[in-house]
């Protein structure tokens, strides 16, 4: 008879075991697209916040979350060592604050929403940060149950591509709900998918629990109170890092800046902004089983590096595009999605592999993706708070028609990207693809 566990220990991955642990991703991913893509355009043009001000207020609330993922990732850990009823439990409160950051977030009572400036800034800022807490918290503990569910390369690989293909319907559904629906109706949409997700989850496979109760002399002991910079003292967690960071910052860059690129530099309607986002995404979630099938035939790194490779090209010639070039933008969203189906599942799957590498499975799990999260953040922040006031800095406005405004918002967008790009390549081929038999 297959228990639980057997089915989390054991070689195979089920779809069934699959789509209990995967579902979670859809309401992260819902609230993540919003929060990253949508939030800086939202409240520049609805209530006339400056570009400037966005900037900064994003990159410190984004650092101030990014700070504290470790020590979130320390507290998962333990967690964990308790049991899983415990990780369940604390999931479920972070869900609940989720949902209830993001309805503040986006729908400000009147009268905050009638001011700008301060009380404004304010509002943003709070509900902001409750909901990436919320977000980290919940996703952190997510990330680590699937990493201590182990495996090969191949089952790696989709338990994280379970957790990113629903992530990927989560952000479908974000960019379509919000527009078709009205916001409210998207918030209560979200509130149903955390709900289901979490039941799923308590459903899904469980880790084989092993309870920590450690003597004074236990090195697991003294292994688990050094956990938060546990990752920093092995080499190959080091190296991963700095290519997940630098291609990361080059993901990012195009993510804040999207809506602007088509609004402004494009001058497509407003009803194309969603066939363009959903176009993106949903390449992405169908591209995976197709990277799945190269990773058994290429393995995790250089399939990773084939998707940098893909995404150099696309972004190289978007750089080529201007006002009216809907359609040819819209390839440009079919095929970096297609790309970036590699930037979801292969990185935290590499992850996983140094945590049973070095023999950290079941006890610092919490410690990688705290550090894993903390990167992600970074990311999203150097890349709001730098790209956002240096465009405002170089005379781009929202809605410019100025050649040169818009010469920047196009190098901004396609052409930083690509060299940050190529910079992780780079580091991927020099510090990780030459070591790997």
């Amino acid at each position: 008879m297959t228990t639980r566990t057997d089915v989390a220990s054991g070689p195979t991955f089920s779809w069934r075991a699959g789509w209990r642990y995967g579902l979670m991703g859809l309401p992260l991913a819902f609230v993540a697209l919003p929060l990253y893509v949508l939030l800086p355009n939202h409240y520049a043009r609805e209530f006339g916040l400056s570009l400037g001000g966005l900037g900064a207020l994003l990159l410190a609330v984004r650092l101030f979350d990014a700070v504290i993922d470790p020590w979130l990732g320390r507290w998962a850990d333990r967690l964990f060592a308790h049991s899983p009823s415990a990780v369940l439990g604390w999931g479920a409160l972070a869900a609940a604050l989720l949902c209830a950051g993001f309805a503040l977030m986006f729908s400000p009572p009147l009268a905050v929403s009638g001011t700008s400036g301060q009380p404004l800034m304010l509002w943003l800022g709070l509900s902001l940060l409750l909901t990436t807490v919320a977000y980290s918290a919940l996703s952190i503990l997510h990330q680590a149950w699937g990493a201590r569910l182990g495996g090969n390369e191949a089952k790696r690989s989709r338990v994280v591509a379970w957790r990113e293909g629903f992530g990927l319907a989560g952000v479908v559904l974000a960019s379509i709900l919000p527009l078709v629906l009205g916001l409210p109706a998207t918030e209560a949409i979200l509130l149903i998918a955390a709900v289901a997700a979490w039941l799923a989850w308590r459903a899904g496979p469980t880790p084989f629990h092993r309870p920590s109760r450690p003597t004074p002399g236990d090195p697991t002991r003294s292994r688990l109170a050094n956990s938060v910079w546990l990752p920093w003292k092995r080499p190959g967690f080091c190296a991963l890092m700095a290519v997940f960071m630098v291609n990361g910052i080059a993901s990012a860059v195009p993510a804040t800046l999207i809506l602007f690129f088509v609004q402004d530099r494009l001058q497509a309607p407003a009803a194309m902004a969603p066939v363009f986002l959903g176009t993106y995404f949903v390449c992405a979630a169908l591209a995976l089983p197709l990277w799945l099938h190269v990773v058994a035939r290429l393995g995790l790194v250089r399939t990773w590096g084939l998707g940098m490779v893909l995404a150099l090209a696309v972004f190289g010639f978007a750089a080529q595009l201007g006002a009216g070039d809907s359609l040819a933008f819209l390839a440009v969203c079919a095929l970096s999605g297609v790309a970036m189906g590699t930037d979801l599942a292969l990185p935290a799957a590499l992850l996983n592999g140094q945590i049973e590498a070095h023999g950290d499975r079941g006890q610092a799990e919490g410690a990688y993706f705290g550090w894993w999260a903390f990167a992600s953040k970074l990311n999203l922040a150097l890349a709001a708070g730098l790209a956002l006031p240096l465009l405002d800095a170089l005379g781009y406005t929202p809605g410019t028609r100025d050649p040169q405004a818009l010469n920047t918002l196009t190098w901004a967008y396609c052409l930083l990207p690509c060299a940050l790009k190529s910079i992780a390549l780079a580091l991927l081929y020099t510090f990780i693809l030459r070591k790997t038999p």
